[in-house]
């Protein structure tokens, strides 16, 4: 949280009529109002049954991928999973493998170390991979763009299948593609995350199974039991979650709740100190996430892919707590880069350019995503942070803000400076590239350029986007909860409300945080101001969020503040 001068504020707007729609097909007040303000128009757009998902026949290739699967489970063929290093590419892998297997195919999995390969399906991981003897391989979260790895496993023998979510290229590599942003394919949902891609290829060989009467006279395997993962990988990867995306994350979340998620994620729970009963978007993104990236940025994701795949709860454990120890150690490295990263931008003023390139030979090349986006949200500026990547190269990371679409950025300067960028990927808020060492200074400026000209003046400005004030009576702990309980997170915003308060008290808490008690003549309450020691003025102007305090079993109203200023009647 960073502290503003003054706030620009700005309330979401929302149609009263479709509130009191909402309202009368069963929503309460205060989320009938929420949901009219993210775009919801319809009761029946507020999907709660698995019956409810798009049906898998809608995304391209499926069936045929499902096909060529079946005949290979049937063939008795090795099927081997490539997988991506992030949180999303690791879930994907791990339901790729659990669900193949439980559909009875033969099947190992193969993800790149990132600092020894880089990513993807690049010619290196086929040769690699070509030891194992795979008849086909399966990617997860990447091969859109992987030409030159989808030829060399063609030279070598090997068939390919991509599951992918990332936009394409010009060009497709000549594989059988399933991914809902190729040409071509009228999948309603184009925010699949890379683990949501490959449940719907298993949906679908699932059903191509059935067709060919594989479990006549025994049970079908319940692909539900895979929705944690989803929920973890689709909240973890920050895609857009619309009507799908959220009805996955919801029954992932439900799994958990009622004590049915898998080993690995219940051990990640226990050691973030959390409870999976409780579990909330929050959790799978800022405390489940963080942790199993971990082992992508430091070490290798294959840690991470068999605590998740681990079948019981001891083996479990002992993966979980290795991961929660090298989270530490990534936060530790984090820490030292984003302070040495203010030492760079001292006496640079930000605000004078559109974005911000930054590069240091000495940087953990697996936390530079990290400072771009701890960077980004404090100046507000698309932002792109590179590491040494070895033999005179240097790798990126990018974030961006909501006026400027990093992949087609990055596309333009290529297409301007051809040679410049030896490779990039991903999507509109986030992206990587590669580039000799050299070139970082032509590449700053280009990036610079290119930022100009298509972000409008306007969204250079932070301007924080809230809910609006809260009225005293919406204020209440019964709320706080429906609001915990909720699938909330990117294209459909977490609650946040905006008001003046007067600070009746505050003391400091563990020597960096505020507790508070905040009153605005219709609401008193507890508040938190985490990471924040010096003490606040008698009133603020405070952007902030209704939590849950549970504290020795009880639970209380607590407001969480994100933002602060002066307020408006200081003396």
């Amino acid at each position: 949280m960073f502290v503003d001068p003054m706030l620009k504020l700005k309330s979401r707007p929302w149609s009263p009529a479709v509130a009191q729609k909402l309202q009368a097909a069963g929503q309460p007040p205060l989320i009938a109002r929420l949901y009219a303000a993210r775009g919801i128009q319809e009761p029946n757009e507020i999907r709660q049954r698995l019956a409810e998902l798009e049906p898998h026949e809608r995304l391209r290739n499926s069936d045929t991928a499902a096909a060529r699967l079946a005949d290979a489970i049937e063939g008795g063929e090795k099927l081997l999973v490539v997988a991506d290093y992030d949180a999303d590419g690791a879930t994907a892998c791990a339901v790729a493998v659990a669900g193949l297997r439980s559909l009875g195919a033969t099947v190992d999995y193969l993800v790149p170390n990132r600092f020894d390969y880089g990513y993807g399906l690049s010619p290196e991981i086929v040769r690699l991979a070509a030891e194992r003897r795979p008849d086909l391989i399966v990617t997860v979260d990447n091969g859109i763009a992987a030409h030159a790895g989808v030829d060399e496993a063609k030279r070598l023998g090997i068939e390919v299948i991509v599951t992918d979510h990332h936009l394409p290229g010009d060009t497709l590599p000549e594989a059988l593609i399933v991914n809902p942003n190729q040409p071509g394919c009228g999948f309603p949902s184009k925010h699949l995350a890379g683990v949501g891609v490959m449940f719907y290829l298993l949906a679908a060989l699932r059903a191509e199974l059935r067709r060919r009467g594989r479990f006549a006279g025994r049970e079908e395997p319940n692909l539900a039991e895979l929705l944690d993962l989803v929920a973890l990988g689709t909240v973890a990867d920050v895609v857009r979650l619309d009507a799908n995306n959220r009805l996955l994350v919801a029954q992932g979340l439900g799994r958990m709740r009622r004590g049915l998620a898998r080993p690995g994620i219940e051990a990640l729970f226990r050691a973030a100190g959390r409870s999976p009963q409780r579990a909330s978007v929050y959790d799978l993104g800022f405390v489940l996430g963080p942790r199993l990236n971990a082992a992508g940025r430091l070490t290798d994701m294959s840690l991470g892919i068999e605590c998740l795949l681990a079948g019981d709860a001891m083996a479990a454990e002992r993966l979980a707590r290795e991961l929660d120890r090298l989270n530490r150690e990534r936060r530790e490295i984090e820490a030292e880069m984003q302070e040495q990263a203010l030492a760079l931008l001292e006496g640079i003023d930000v605000a004078e350019g559109a974005s911000l390139c930054l590069y240091d030979p000495a940087w953990h090349q697996g936390v530079i995503g990290l400072l771009a986006s701890r960077l980004k949200e404090r100046h507000h500026r698309p932002t792109i942070v590179f590491a040494d990547g070895g033999d005179g190269l240097i790798k990126g990371s990018g974030r961006s803000i909501a006026g400027l679409h990093l992949r087609d950025a990055l596309d333009l300067v290529d297409r301007r400076n051809p040679g410049l960028i030896l490779k990039f990927g991903g999507h509109a808020m986030a992206a990587g590239l590669t580039l000799k060492a050299a070139d970082f200074p032509p590449f700053a400026e280009g990036f610079e350029q290119v930022a100009r000209e298509l972000i409008a003046p306007a969204e250079l400005e932070r301007v924080i986007e809230t809910d609006g004030p809260l009225a005293g009576e919406e204020c209440t702990l019964a709320n706080a909860l429906a609001l915990h309980q909720g699938v909330w997170g990117q294209g459909f915003p977490q609650p946040s409300f905006h008001g003046e308060f007067a600070v009746q008290s505050q003391r400091l808490i563990a020597d960096k945080h505020l507790k508070l008690k905040v009153s605005d003549g219709a609401i008193a309450a507890e508040a938190m101001l985490f990471n924040h020691a010096e003490p606040l003025p008698e009133r603020i102007q405070a952007v902030y969020r209704l939590d849950v305090n549970e504290y020795n079993g009880t639970r209380s109203l607590q407001l969480t503040l994100e933002h602060w200023a002066h307020g408006a009647h200081n003396p």
